[in-house]
């Protein structure tokens, strides 16, 4: 049965940051994952995994700007020198988080910017991030996002995520495959996994619509959690879901699942 892990981010929003780590343990959750850690002392973050003993399953290189808008700045051409100072940062935070994957949020390219230049910046920059990363025994992956909710975001589906993998030609950079994201931009969600578990490090869970929990719309989740099963998949399953109430009382939908997490 896949592990889960909390995402700090979505999850457990009734009290500050740092304290969602007891709650998310006191609830059963073994790891954790969420956006940035960048706004804390990584000390005050390995205090309360230690502290918790929780595993730190996952959390995404540097950004940009979040609150001006930025959504990743990798394959944005003028801001090359940025992405790399970000790596160097992502492998300071992890290496003494234990964390043993990074994810990369591509960005929104510049409406002026020609499409090869910035399918070359990209390429380019995750050559970079997998090769620093790799130096750290560090995970680089990279997510394909849904255009209702992040419009203008530039890598969207598994077929062109797989391409860019190829053409990085680095065995350090592999999939996070979003459920919640690749039911709305392309469907067929267990054949898709299926097919590329070679390249799947890290899936990410919410329904459709509302990004609530699992149980809550269209998406056949217990068909889903079978199949990932059967398929062999031993990563861990971040719970990447706005909570439609109080986050513990939308936990019912992991009864079943509560040896797993």
């Amino acid at each position: 049965m896949p592990r889960f892990a909390a995402n700090l981010t979505m999850m457990f929003n009734e009290v500050d940051f740092l304290q969602r780590f007891d709650i998310a343990a006191k609830a059963g959750f073994k790891g954790v994952e969420y956006l940035f850690p960048y706004d804390y002392e990584v000390d005050h973050i390995v205090e309360k995994l230690q502290s918790n003993k929780l595993t730190q399953v996952l959390h995404n290189l540097p950004a940009g700007n979040w609150d001006e808008g930025d959504r990743g700045i990798a394959c944005i051409p003028d801001r090359v020198g940025e992405f790399r100072d970000g790596v160097g940062n992502a492998i300071e935070y992890a290496s003494a988080l234990g964390c043993h994957q990074v994810n990369c949020l591509v960005g929104i390219p510049p409406a002026n910017a020609k499409p090869d230049k910035i399918l070359d910046t990209l390429i380019s920059n995750l050559k970079f991030g997998a090769s620093e990363l790799s130096k750290k025994n560090i995970t680089l992956l990279i997510e394909p996002i849904n255009t209702i909710d992040m419009p203008g975001f530039y890598l969207t589906n598994t077929p062109q995520s797989k391409s860019i993998i190829h053409s990085v030609g680095s065995d350090n950079l592999k999939l996070q495959y979003d459920i919640y994201h690749m039911q709305i931009m392309e469907g067929d969600i267990t054949r898709t996994m299926s097919e590329n578990l070679d390249i799947i490090c890290h899936i990410q869970i919410a329904d459709n619509p509302g990004r609530n929990e699992p149980g809550t719309g269209e998406i056949n989740y217990s068909n889903i959690f079978n199949s990932i099963d059967r398929m062999g998949y031993d990563g861990w399953i971040g719970c990447e879901y706005k909570p439609l109430s109080t986050t513990l009382e939308g936990l019912h939908w992991l009864e079943n699942y509560i040896h797993s997490i």
